[in-house]
């Protein structure tokens, strides 16, 4: 029986960093979490432990330090995108190299009726995320959100669901709908303004996810999807996975009063997950 080295990859994760742009009067932050990973010739290295073709994971992890500090930084997947090039380019080994990005979103702290200069405050767990892979012929570029946690009083309903001996949920014309929007699109061919397009596209998000009339969370997602994909020709696709964070009406009929669709209990766990990839034709 013969045996062989089937797919296999390396790389550094959870590189993490604070690029400080200083201007005059002025200061911008950007705070990242990085993963890197090389696909390639590394056969030798399993079955020999020959590491002529290993570069370091902690070189990794310098490169990306040295290139924050030679390049601004001015959206995450130009910053993949910048990694991917370097290190394809001097290691003819890798064939094909992934950059994964997370930036911790920050605002600044309102000082004097206005922005403060250098002052910041957490966005809450809201992430902004990118991923590069890039070959010796192609690139994938994939812009994302995560943790973009919303909630709506109206316009929300989930009746006439399929129910069996087992099924205790009553229907509800306006209930409470909430989630913690994970969306991940992926870019055609062509120059794009990365940092545009992802504001424009979180908005979208914002936007669809308020206005639609929804009859299940399946609905509103697709909903989302497609003004997304609608709305930008240079997306070709979006996966969206939403958990249904659950609001349940507090019985308060034995404390002798009545309860309007005013007090709810929140309840994270367990939850429902709706996920689903919409793409173009």
């Amino acid at each position: 029986m013969g045996i062989r080295l089937g797919e296999n990859n390396y790389g550094k994760e959870k590189v993490r960093l604070l690029r400080v742009a200083r201007q005059e009067g002025r200061h911008d932050i950007k705070e990242l979490t990085l993963g890197i990973r090389f696909e390639g010739d590394f056969e030798s290295a399993h079955t020999a432990g020959d590491n002529r073709k290993i570069l370091p994971t902690d070189t990794m992890k310098n490169t990306v330090y040295a290139l924050a500090r030679k390049f601004p930084i001015e959206s995450i997947e130009t910053f993949c995108l910048q990694l991917t090039e370097h290190f394809l380019s001097n290691n003819p080994q890798a064939l094909k190299v992934t950059v994964e990005a997370s930036e911790k979103l920050w605002t600044r702290v309102p000082f004097g009726g206005k922005p403060h200069p250098h002052t910041f405050m957490s966005g809450g767990s809201e992430h902004r995320t990118a991923m590069v892979r890039a070959g010796r012929k192609e690139q994938f570029v994939q812009a994302g959100v995560r943790e973009l946690l919303v909630l709506k009083t109206s316009k929300s309903a989930f009746n006439d669901f399929l129910k069996d001996s087992y099924t205790t949920l009553k229907e509800d014309k306006n209930r409470i709908l909430s989630t913690s929007i994970r969306a991940e699109w992926v870019y055609g061919t062509g120059d794009v303004d990365y940092a545009a397009t992802w504001h424009a596209v979180r908005q979208i998000l914002l936007e669809s996810f308020a206005d639609h009339d929804s009859q299940s969370l399946q609905h509103t997602l697709y909903a989302m999807g497609e003004a997304v994909l609608t709305n930008f020709e240079g997306i070709r696709e979006i996966r969206l996975s939403l958990p249904n964070k659950h609001y349940t009406l507090v019985d308060l009929s034995r404390l002798g009063l009545d309860n309007p669709g005013e007090i709810f209990l929140p309840t994270d766990e367990p939850h429902g997950l709706i996920e689903a990839t919409i793409q173009k034709d």
